[in-house]
């Protein structure tokens, strides 16, 4: 007769039932695990042994078979090995073979008995709790399991030793309580930047809609500063981003501690990173910076010196808010709905507009040209705000720190916000929190121009060549200058300023 404990494979951020198999039997001392599994669940075969041996228990001298169900799906990490553990210990008797009926177990072991942290505990809390089941997991996980119900029975031992007791009633686990990482009290402030207020402006424009915003100037002229401190000025996740935002980064392994927050993530990989970094992928799918960004902000500093076959594979994702990683014997679908954030220089010495400069190399122009055209035209019509941070000048450093830091923006961008989602919310479209997410043929609907602003568009339209793309582009942007103000409806001057910002680095070039 063979034990059953039921576990989880996970599918992108989805955690499919697998039921573990445990079946003892005689013949050859052996011990095998089938079920199509990779080089980790194969070494849990001895992770086991070890652990069971620690824990004061030896495996019999018989043939055990581990079977991981269905056969036909690919099983890969660590965390089989407790699952497998309990189904070895309820077959030869050493805690009752009905204990773990109701649960759903995964953790990682270590040689001598303890449970370790792994991967994907909230995704597969949640398909537990979607099931009616319980979960068991390791005690560092515990507050991360804790978060999909509080109704769901969640039991996160320290050892092996530790959860038998708690099976027998000898020890009692108490239910581990949701955990919430704090902040550290220095967070970046849009106080801490003197001068610069048309950058500001710009990006209190994009966090209003979820834009995404390209800065262009030279050095030292503020732009990385500047992106650091837009999560500051973002509205907190609402409980379905926190949700959808927890579970990608599960996945991947990077909730220490099981603490969640509701601060919006905020990745800015280096320029060196590759296609399978920005997008996902590797010989397992794992979710890429685009992912780990869900809901958040993926910054990417010195733009043109990404490769530029990685900078293009984020065309599809700015568009769809998803990513597939697809490979020979897995596809995993990963979320990746990121407000796109780059700072770049004008060339590459970055002094090419800079008052009486001249390239040592080649003219201004061709040094500004070649520079900028390692980016595609694809690529730069993504960005719905474009501007030039000029360098900062003395006078601007010795004046005294802003009145107006990060505060009082985000409780403009928060107004701003919320008149986006109860618009969406009426329009029966809920999963649209932001004017940037909407779709074309609603935002011609909620941002409707009037005679005037129609011929200011056509006429911008035969002026910087504006694609499809890039008139709905506009309009979203108007519409969230206006939702800034407080307007109903769109007027001239919001289509005039989002027009300035649209093809602001657009006029540089043609300029230059």
């Amino acid at each position: 007769m063979a034990v059953r404990v039921a576990t989880v494979a996970f599918e992108g951020v989805e955690a499919r039932p697998v039921d573990v198999q445990v079946q003892i039997s005689s013949g050859a001392v052996v011990f095998n695990v089938v079920g199509l599994a990779d080089k980790a669940v194969a070494e849990s075969r001895e992770r086991v042994r070890a652990a069971l041996i620690a824990s004061g228990l030896a495996l019999p001298a018989k043939r055990i078979t581990v079977n991981l169900a269905p056969a036909d799906m690919p099983k890969e990490g660590s965390h089989y090995d407790v699952p497998i553990a309990l189904g070895v210990m309820a077959a030869i008797g050493a805690i009752p073979s009905d204990a773990l009926e109701g649960f759903v177990v995964l953790g990682e072991l270590a040689l001598d008995g303890t449970l370790t942290p792994t991967a994907g505990v909230l995704p597969a809390a949640v398909a537990a709790n979607a099931r009616g089941l319980g979960l068991i997991c390791p005690s560092q996980c515990g507050p991360e399991a804790a978060w999909a119900s509080s109704d769901m029975e969640v039991i996160a031992p320290r050892s092996l030793i530790q959860l038998v007791n708690h099976v027998k009633g000898v020890q009692v686990l108490a239910r581990p309580q949701p955990a919430v990482r704090r902040l550290a009290a220095d967070q970046p402030d849009l106080s801490d930047i003197k001068g610069q207020e048309s950058a500001k402006r710009a990006l209190e424009i994009a966090a209003a809609g979820g834009h995404n915003l390209l800065m262009s100037g030279p050095p030292g002229a503020g732009k990385s500063m500047l992106a650091a401190r837009l999560p500051s000025i973002l509205p907190p996740l609402t409980p379905r981003e926190l949700l959808e935002v927890s579970m990608v980064h599960s996945v991947a392994g990077q909730i220490a501690g099981g603490e969640l927050t509701d601060r919006r993530p905020f990745r800015a990989p280096h320029h060196s990173a590759s296609m399978p970094a920005l997008v996902g992928g590797g010989s397992h799918a794992k979710p890429g910076e685009i992912s780990l960004a869900h809901n958040g902000v993926l910054f990417l500093d010195e733009l043109p010196e990404f490769q530029p076959q990685a900078l293009d594979s984020l065309r599809q994702p700015l568009e769809t808010g998803e990513v597939a990683v697809s490979r020979a014997n897995h596809r995993a679908v990963y979320p990746a709905r990121f407000q796109l954030v780059a700072a770049m220089n004008p060339c590459r010495c970055g002094h090419a507009m800079d008052p009486g400069y001249a390239c040592k190399r080649q003219p201004n122009e061709r040094c500004v040209a070649q520079y900028q055209a390692r980016l595609s035209g694809p690529l730069l019509d993504r960005f719905d705000v474009q501007i030039e941070v000029p360098a900062v000048t003395a006078a601007d450093l010795v004046l005294p720190p802003p009145s107006e830091g990060s505060r009082q923006v985000a409780a403009r961008v928060a107004r701003a916000r919320e008149i986006q989602r109860a618009r969406y919310d009426a329009l029966s479209l809920p999963r649209v929190a932001a004017n940037a997410a909407a779709p074309a043929a609603v935002i011609e609907r909620v941002a409707r121009l009037d005679a005037a602003g129609t011929a200011l568009i056509r006429d911008a339209s035969e002026r910087f060549g504006l694609t499809a793309r890039g008139f709905h582009r506009v309009l979203k942007l108007a519409r969230t200058i206006a939702d800034l103000d407080g307007a109903e409806s769109v007027g001239r001057p919001h289509l005039a300023e989002a027009l300035s910002y649209r093809a602001g680095l657009a006029s540089g070039r043609l300029a230059a």
